[in-house]
């Protein structure tokens, strides 16, 4: 929990009340690879903080894959339209190798939120990283070809590259494994 609070004070620094608040509403659980932390149709309640592990969102369109995002250690998440309107979301998270997260509910969020300042202050940037990550996603899909995209990955996530499969990858850029190895083989 302490690389949780740490992660929250290097974004927006916290009071000891809002810290002392904060603790006392988070929880740890431990998920195996292959558990769900949220399937699609449920709502999602709660902001994770990933402690140890590796965990990626993604849905189904069509028995196809479409992976959205991967967060590894010292990351925080959510599925934020699911979270934000409390309704059921149609992505699912998944670990993809044993992981341990802390989380807090929506509910406690809130009314931290509204308790303290300096909470609401850090919500707010997790919200606004999570709206620029996003765009720049999507801008990445939208606007480089599959050469360009698996390049940027490497690049940005080269630490991963051994912790997730070739299919996942493949998913994650928007291509075929085939295509991926036909990528992978003029490097």
């Amino acid at each position: 929990m302490t690389d949780f609070i740490k992660f929250c004070n290097k974004l927006s620094p916290l009071n000891q009340e809002s810290v002392n608040d904060l603790l006392n509403n988070l929880k740890t659980k431990t998920y195996q690879k292959g558990d769900l932390l949220l399937k699609d149709g449920t709502v999602c309640k709660h902001l994770y903080f990933i402690n140890q592990g590796l965990v990626k969102t993604f849905f189904y369109k069509k028995d196809k894959e479409f992976i959205m995002r991967f967060f590894p250690e010292n990351v925080m998440f959510s599925i934020l339209e699911s979270y934000l309107t409390q309704t059921p979301s149609k992505f699912m998270i998944m670990a993809l190798e044993p992981t341990i997260v802390t989380f807090i509910h929506q509910n406690d969020m809130e009314q931290l939120c509204t308790k303290h300042h300096c909470i609401e202050t850090l919500f707010r940037k997790l919200l606004s990283i999570a709206s620029l990550n996003m765009m720049k996603r999507i801008s990445i899909m939208l606007e480089d070809n599959a050469t360009e995209r698996y390049n940027k990955f490497v690049t940005e996530n080269n630490k991963l590259l051994q912790r997730i499969s070739l299919g996942d990858l493949a998913s994650y850029i928007g291509i075929t494994q085939v295509s991926l190895s036909r990528i992978r083989a003029i490097k």
